[in-house]
């Protein structure tokens, strides 16, 4: 260090030492490589947008509709989801109905509504409750024995998919035409 400073070359050596090199490089090469020029335009936010909507209209909503072939699985799991939250809605809707008018939508006032519907009607709103119930609670058994470890193959994933759409027909049956 100290025959450095005698001559001089310290702060010659530190710059070359801690200089980064590519930077170096880069103003070499930025002298003999040709710049390429971009042209850009600019548009007012109107525009973008424009020009964004019409991107968005070309795009597929969701890829897997147009190009995947329909399976158990997936139409499964589209209708559990579906079949919740139609449940869950029916129930908090309710709910909600008999705590701002308790006096309308009592047990009392229901019953006599529904007694008094004609016997397809009856049927009718007893197979549309019963379907989504029955779906919801076999594919919720169905997932538990997931959850356990069971078929989890895909012959297994079929087998239990295919039990859970019989089951829910037998069930939805049996919860229509019960008095």
């Amino acid at each position: 260090m100290l025959a450095s400073r005698t001559v001089g070359l310290g702060a010659s050596l530190r710059h070359a030492t801690f200089a980064p090199r590519l930077v170096r490089n880069q103003a070499v090469l930025s002298r003999v490589v040709p710049r390429r020029t971009v042209q850009t335009e600019s548009f007012t936010p109107a525009q973008n947008v424009d020009i964004l909507n019409k991107q968005r209209l070309r795009r597929p909503s969701s890829p897997h509709f147009t190009i995947y072939q329909p399976q158990l699985t997936w139409i499964g799991s589209i209708a559990n989801r579906g079949t919740g939250a139609a449940l869950s809605a029916l129930l908090y809707g309710f709910s909600i109905a008999y705590l701002i008018a308790p006096g309308i939508f009592d047990s009392t006032h229901v019953v006599e509504t529904v007694a008094a519907l004609p016997e397809s009607v009856k049927y009718i709103g007893k197979a549309l409750l019963a379907a989504p119930f029955a779906f919801h609670s076999f594919n919720g058994l169905r997932h538990l024995s997931w959850d356990l470890g069971k078929f989890l193959s895909l012959k297994g994933a079929y087998a239990t998919g295919y039990a859970v759409l019989g089951a829910t027909a037998i069930t939805t049956v049996a919860l229509t035409l019960y008095k």
